[in-house]
């Protein structure tokens, strides 16, 4: 039998669970002890985080924020789980075009679609309706939500978050660990570690 263990308990878990195919069973696990006998998606919640040590399943990493997939992983091969353990999740209705790579333990959901020559990296969340066109590169643990539409040829650095129904402009570069606001309009680079928002984007100030 053929098990898909989604880890925390989120509304991305219940998403997962939509998307994910082939396996016999899909059940999540989650260190919130209230969450423990609850269900997502369908997908029963069955105890801790660390029952994926001796499961031998399939993990898909559910949690939102980039930087918190990435404590997570760390956390997760800390306890001896391998890399060949993290599943690729393709929604049956999104769209990958011959070309396009998608690297493991990424996440795409309902209506993505990658149209030409698009690299994925590991560990990243595509959610639903969103568009990459031509040549666009997605950097490991980046979260796409859902209506964003990036222009061609466009970098995506790690960790980066870009807001719902945001877009970018062709040939700009979104910086590591930079977030892009909901709605927002790029169209210049955005710098590395910055959050940017409004049309079109600039530099959001935080008061001291």
């Amino acid at each position: 039998m053929t098990t898909l263990m989604l880890v925390a308990a989120s509304g991305l878990a219940g998403e997962t669970a939509a998307a994910a195919s082939g396996y016999d069973e899909v059940v999540a696990v989650d260190d919130d002890r209230e969450r423990w006998g609850t269900a997502v998606g369908g997908a029963e919640v069955i105890g801790p985080v660390e029952l994926v040590v001796d499961s031998g399943a399939d993990l898909a990493i559910c949690t939102g924020a980039g930087r918190v997939r990435r404590r997570l992983i760390e956390r997760l091969l800390d306890y001896g789980v391998t890399a060949d353990r993290f599943a690729t999740i393709i929604h049956p209705d999104a769209t990958v075009a011959a070309g396009c790579e998608v690297g493991r333990g990424s996440i795409l959901l309902a209506g993505a679609r990658l149209t030409s020559q698009v690299t994925v990296g590991r560990h990243v969340v595509v959610m639903p309706n969103v568009v990459l066109t031509h040549d666009d590169i997605v950097g490991d643990f980046a979260t796409i939500c859902a209506g964003v539409a990036v222009g061609g040829e466009v970098v995506v650095g790690e960790g980066a978050y870009l807001g719902m129904s945001s877009s970018v402009r062709q040939r700009l570069t979104v910086g590591s660990d930079a977030v892009l606001g909901m709605g927002a309009v790029l169209l210049q680079d955005l710098p590395p570690g910055e959050t940017w928002a409004g049309v079109p984007a600039r530099p959001v100030r935080v008061s001291a």
